[in-house]
């Protein structure tokens, strides 16, 4: 049995890594991350993590780790910015207010695909010109959604959570070590 990560993230590899865990292999699945008319932030970040899973090709008995994080603005998704100038939007509308980080875990093994999520709550404080422009100069924003990572310098930026932290990094290590448990991967072994 193989443990693959469905993920070019090097946060979620950083992540499985902190429960101990090594991928065989790592794969990043070719999906449309574009969200349907319409579609909720939760949904989507589910939807996808599924998705993801089934896009990665595996023997029977492997076992497959992909995950999606959403961050949602009330009903808004807000997904990794194209350009500084998404970023900066993005920054200035969670500047002072709370939003959603959710973090989606798809775990397949065979025919079986097992979905769980993460919801967190954060809140960003808001930025003055000059923390806003020298978080878009970090080139951070790049590739994240919501525009930002909190394991970065955005960390100085969000001075409350209330939820999972590895979440909203991107992996919630429970949630994936109770999913890999009931697809039958061992995760809590002595060697």
């Amino acid at each position: 049995m193989k443990l693959i990560l469905g993920s070019s993230s090097p946060r979620r590899y950083e992540l499985l890594g902190q429960m101990g865990l090594v991928p065989d292999a790592v794969l990043s699945p070719d999906i449309d991350e574009d969200p349907r008319k319409g579609e909720l932030p939760r949904p989507y970040a589910l939807r996808l993590a599924r998705e993801k899973a089934l896009a990665v090709a595996c023997g029977a008995d492997d076992v497959v780790v992909c995950a999606d994080t959403t961050v949602a603005l009330g009903r808004r998704i807000l997904g990794k910015p194209v350009d500084a100038g998404e970023a900066a939007a993005f920054l200035v509308a969670l500047g002072g207010r709370r939003h959603q980080v959710i973090t989606a875990v798809a775990v397949k093994r065979g025919d079986r695909v097992l979905v769980r999520d993460s919801v967190s709550v954060v809140k960003m404080k808001r930025l003055s010109d000059a923390e806003l422009n020298a978080y878009l100069a970090s080139g951070e924003w790049q590739g994240k959604a919501g525009g930002y990572g909190i394991q970065g310098l955005a960390g100085a930026l969000i001075p409350w959570i209330s939820g999972s932290f590895t979440g909203i990094m991107g992996l919630p290590v429970a949630e994936t070590a109770a999913l890999l448990t009931a697809v039958g991967y061992p995760v809590w072994r002595v060697e």
